[in-house]
């Protein structure tokens, strides 16, 4: 199924229905109300980091059962860290729970299409899906500019569902750079 973006950016694959090569069958399937849920509480992540004046991006992470393990916002001007992306701080956290760089089975959920940085982390912890909301045509890298995860070079390929809560996400973004810019 071929979708468009809000970006105009062309799709071979919506958020419901990955890429075939793109399937983990060690990977429980995703509950509805439990992905619904997990872009809610990525979405509170994105504004606390607005409110510090940060991009608001947030990012959670759930274990196999479905259980919030991580969460991560934007912390690059807050800390002055140019690695502080929402993904990474999420992953991060996880690990910290879990005890254990491997998240494997595990299913990151992100209010913005991963950048080249943090697809890049996703292959390093292993994670077993990615999750987001909001197209980046600037620097997406789980399918709209660069599809790193499904990268024949790369041993590791998570699932990836793009466009959960879309519309949503996307106006936060939207709106936090409208205000900067008046």
């Amino acid at each position: 199924m071929e979708t468009m973006s809000a970006g105009g950016i062309r799709h071979g694959w919506c958020h419901n229905e990955p890429m075939a090569n793109s399937v983990n069958p060690a990977l429980p399937p995703l509950d509805p109300l439990t992905l619904d849920e997990a872009m809610a509480a990525a979405l509170e992540q994105g504004a606390l980091a607005a409110l510090a004046g940060d991009v608001p991006v947030g990012a959670v992470v759930l274990d196999e059962q479905g259980r919030l393990i991580g969460a991560g916002r934007n912390l690059r001007e807050r800390d002055g860290d140019p690695l502080a992306h929402a993904e990474v701080e999420a992953m991060r956290a996880a690990a910290r729970t879990r005890g254990d760089w491997n998240l494997e089975g595990c299913t990151l959920v992100v209010t913005l299409e991963p950048c080249p940085m943090c697809a890049g982390a996703c292959l390093q912890t292993r994670i077993g899906r990615i999750v987001f909301g909001a197209w980046d045509a600037k620097l997406g890298a789980c399918g709209s500019v660069w599809d790193l995860p499904r990268d024949p070079h790369v041993g590791h390929e998570p699932q990836v569902f793009g466009g959960v809560r879309e519309e949503e996400c996307a106006r936060v973004l939207t709106d936090f750079f409208r205000t900067r810019r008046a």
